[in-house]
């Protein structure tokens, strides 16, 4: 048959097939389909499976999967290119389902962190909880808290969370920090105690180290090989930290960045704290790390009142500075590196402007004019920055262009904004966490579901739409004996099916 040709014709030569499928290999996709026009033979070469296969992988698609996963690789790419087209276009028009991630017992929402779909919330009652945003039949685990001393009292307030691909992890107001397995169960697997508020906490992305920083303690936690949580290393700070970060992909010990006022420490386990930058009298107000670089901002005031607020960018290898981006009369407050393409690195401020800089010519490649207030959470990718602020407003913005596509508002600050390529999930959480009527008890009804802060999950696939449509009491799992609204118990009649 036609495909156990040996020779293919190449004008007045006869070439093997191997030596033939070698010289298309240069070819693009167009290319490609310019040659299947020319003779049979030729058609059978630009559609060879080794071709589109390695089109289909050079472009980012179905990386995890093998050549023989698929039977036409040329349609597979094409699928892949049609639904990233459609998802391009369903995000520049907000079309998708919304929904919002609402916990009522819960009380205020103190802390919100998401990864890859899966978004983990804290509350003033002291409970946490996980909702896994991939499916739409989901139901929101609350995780079990460590009994306090005695199991008396009421929790404590939640004061950070964060979560990665197989770890969660909560940091109380009483310095209590646990530390659960998304793969084991509601229970915790680890926790221990600071004997001071928690400032700072700290989760690696791809790993399994935790790091929180109380007084002027830095302290770091990560399982051996055998599971048996240990402390790699206990770092003494001269001055309160504010912000902290695990370094991501490290092998071996955790690494962690801290700013703590003017200075910016570079913590490894076997080496003493490392002074990454210090400089008097101008202190850190953001801070990002990447797996190989650390960007933070800096404020000046005082006797260098006519220098201008930067962003500088350190090389974690070689302990240097590589780049001082920015030239603003406000103060950075929010920065993203981890998640930005490669030498791009996008910023907030609160002179209101989202900004977004080239770090190899140090420049602002645009400067988007945002919010009626500071900028508080910013995250971009190859075309879109999306953008939160202090009055509560969420934009979608086009980068190439600088034009806002759309905007959402609700009442509190935006704290958490994370986005993949087709959903995005955002955070409102309330700087009051004691709201003017609320009394002692966990649940109040002075405390209307307004003051207590709301986490949206936005779908930009046309697949959850049909079941996004389906009403929550039609997807109910009739576990629960309960119902719950406006701080009213209600009993419902569930049968036991």
């Amino acid at each position: 048959f036609q495909n156990e040709i040996n020779e293919v014709p190449f004008f007045d030569v006869q070439l093997p097939y191997e030596l033939a499928l070698k010289i298309f290999r240069y070819l693009g996709k167009a290319e490609l389909g310019r040659c299947a026009q020319v003779s049979r033979t030729w058609k059978i070469l630009a559609e060879d499976e080794v071709l589109w296969y390695r089109l289909c992988q050079e472009e980012g698609y179905l990386l995890d999967m093998s050549i023989s996963d698929h039977s036409c690789w040329k349609l597979a790419l094409k699928n892949c290119r049609a639904r990233d087209h459609m998802l391009k276009t369903n995000w520049k028009n907000r079309v998708g389902a919304v929904s919002q991630l609402r916990y009522e017992p819960g009380g205020v929402l103190c802390d919100v962190h998401s990864c890859d779909g899966v978004v983990m919330a804290g509350y003033t009652s002291g409970e946490v909880r996980l909702w896994d945003t991939r499916t739409w039949d989901y139901t929101a685990p609350v995780l079990a808290a460590v009994p306090g001393p005695g199991g008396a009292g009421a929790p404590p307030h939640v004061s950070f969370v964060r979560i990665n691909s197989s770890l969660a992890v909560a940091a109380y107001e009483d310095g209590t920090v646990s530390v659960w397995s998304l793969l084991l169960g509601r229970e915790p697997i680890h926790h221990f105690q600071h004997n001071q508020r928690i400032q700072a906490l700290a989760l690696a992305p791809g790993g399994t180290a935790v790091a929180a920083a109380s007084g002027f303690e830095v302290k770091m936690e990560s399982p051996d090989d055998k599971g048996f949580w240990q402390t790699p290393g206990t770092f003494e700070i001269q001055k309160l930290v504010n912000f902290l970060n695990l370094v991501p992909d490290v092998t071996g010990s955790p690494v962690a960045v801290a700013a703590a006022e003017d200075i910016v420490y570079l913590l490894k386990a076997e080496d003493p704290g490392k002074v990454l930058h210090s400089v008097y009298g101008q202190p850190v107000t953001c801070l990002d790390v990447s797996a190989r670089e650390a960007a933070f901002g800096i404020k000046t005031f005082g006797w260098l009142l006519n220098e201008p607020n930067q962003i500088l960018l350190y090389n974690l290898e070689t302990n240097q500075c590589v780049a001082k981006v920015g030239n603003s009369i406000g103060d950075f407050s929010c920065v993203n590196v981890h998640n930005s393409p490669p030498n791009m690195l996008v910023a907030g401020n609160k002179d209101r402007r989202v900004r977004v800089f080239d770090v190899r010519c140090a420049e602002a490649v645009c400067s988007l004019y945002a919010h009626q207030l500071g900028v508080s959470a910013v995250q971009m990718d190859e075309w879109k920055v999306v953008s939160g602020g202090q009055e509560g407003l969420v934009c979608v913005w086009d980068q190439r262009m600088g034009t806002k596509l759309w905007e959402m508002h609700a009442r509190h600050p935006v704290r958490h904004v994370w986005f993949n390529s087709h959903s995005l999930i955002t955070a409102n959480v309330p700087e009051e966490k004691n709201p003017r009527g609320s009394s002692i008890t966990d649940d109040d009804p002075s405390v209307h579901r307004k003051y207590r802060g709301i986490i949206y999950s936005y779908e930009f696939s046309v697949d959850q739409l049909a079941v996004e449509s389906v009403l929550p009491i039609c997807r109910s799992s009739y576990d629960e004996l309960t119902g719950y609204n406006y701080n009213i118990g209600l009993a419902v009649p569930y049968d036991s099916i």
